[in-house]
């Protein structure tokens, strides 16, 4: 009969800043808003292709040519042809290495690509051919994808300009000149179908960071806001427990924190293509398993601060390390090794891990019972010092 009443008082008051949550509509716009707009601008900053698209690329010809060949002048057609087909490059013609780094400098051209004097000679004296790629280092991340995808573009251009003289020298066949020039065939397969790309990686981990952040700025609000504007003393005052208090604070922000996080999912499907290779079912539990595990450390920090402003600065602190150290936005693995320890350290670093397990990999419970396992124990450690001071709190 005591649990029947305190879970009835609970939803009441869960009910009341439900209620009050939904009078403002700023704030109801900016529930659907936020993580729209966070989806929205990480989506494509991280797109779901994996090639360029008309990025401008500056190539200087330099090649002298020799016995009347002009073998430069042949792989720029080349590679004018692989452009017509894939769209990956504007090709911008240019004089020497000067022009293109002053494109480069101007903002002009993402990269350049010099083919030297003697490449002709080169070639044609049976020696290989050397052409320089040329990188913005100003944008790493763009300079590395635009080196690897020219890299491969040239060489496989170079694979079949080896075949065409190879099937021309010797008369054999383009299969027996392949094995010849390259022996072994290397295949990638994943465990899961398709290709996923680098957004598909981040996806999992806004799931949780959303949810994180919608508990921990959401509670020093449900909390604090109300010890400052003195209606909390009106509940502490009518025939409720403490306890029930608390769940009702809680279940209000789950609702909400639950709707963000299942708002970023279906987002993330319809917006970029995110496929979810495991249980629908299964992220739903998760994303409950990583209310249960945040909400202790929010009520722990406005049982002893305050006000909301104090509570709110203290949660910012908290929330922007877990944000960039657990592995949602970069690879812990390429982290130096102490940040590693220190990630190893956050919660929604397992959050983090075993949604991406589930959405990218497929895994079901067994695989993610270590990070379910370490959730769980952070929850229930986080609630059983948060209650009691909670409680302490309010009868002061």
């Amino acid at each position: 009969m005591a649990v029947r009443k305190v879970l009835k008082h609970s939803a009441w008051i869960a009910y009341k800043d439900l209620l009050e949550f939904s009078r403002s509509r700023m704030r109801l716009v900016m529930l659907i808003l936020m993580p729209l707009f966070m989806m929205v601008m990480i989506g494509y900053m991280f797109p779901s292709g994996n090639t360029l698209k008309h990025t401008p690329v500056a190539i200087a010809n330099l090649d002298e040519g020799y016995n009347n060949t002009s073998y430069g002048e042949t792989f720029m057609a080349q590679l004018e042809m692989v452009n017509d087909k894939t769209d990956m490059m504007d090709l911008h013609k240019v004089d020497d290495y000067e022009a293109i780094k002053t494109r480069i400098q101007d903002g002009e051209v993402n990269g350049g690509i010099i083919i030297p004097a003697n490449f002709s000679k080169a070639l044609a004296t049976g020696e290989r051919g050397e052409i320089t790629i040329i990188t913005d280092q100003s944008n790493p991340q763009l300079s590395m994808t635009l080196q690897g995808i020219l890299t491969a573009t040239i060489d496989q251009m170079g694979t079949q300009k080896a075949m065409g003289t190879l099937n021309i020298t010797y008369n054999v066949s383009m299969n027996s000149t392949m094995a010849t020039i390259k022996p072994y065939k290397v295949q990638t397969r994943g465990i899961v179908p398709g290709n996923p790309n680098y957004f598909e990686f981040i996806a999992p981990g806004m799931m949780a960071m959303v949810v994180m952040m919608s508990l921990m700025t959401g509670l020093p609000h449900a909390i604090s806001y109300e010890k400052d504007i003195g209606t909390m003393d009106g509940l502490l005052v009518a025939p409720i427990s403490r306890l029930s208090i608390i769940l009702g604070k809680v279940m209000a922000q789950t609702t909400l924190g639950m709707v963000q996080g299942l708002l970023i999912l279906v987002l993330a499907m319809a917006l970029f293509g995110v496929v979810v290779y495991g249980s629908i079912l299964l992220v739903i539990l998760l994303l409950l398993l990583i209310v249960f595990s945040f909400v202790g450390l929010g009520i722990l920090i406005t049982s002893f601060t305050d006000n909301e402003q104090t509570a709110s600065m203290i949660m910012m602190t908290l929330m922007f390390p877990m944000m960039f150290m657990s592995g949602v936005f970069f690879p812990l693995q390429q982290m130096p090794w102490f940040m590693q320890y220190i990630a190893r350290c956050l919660p929604l670093t397992y959050a983090t891990s075993a949604m991406r397990k589930v959405v990218v990999l497929g895994a079901d419970m067994p695989s993610i019972m270590t990070e379910v396992t370490i959730l769980l124990v952070f929850g229930v450690v986080m609630l059983a010092i948060a209650v009691p001071m909670f409680k302490k709190a309010m009868s002061r």
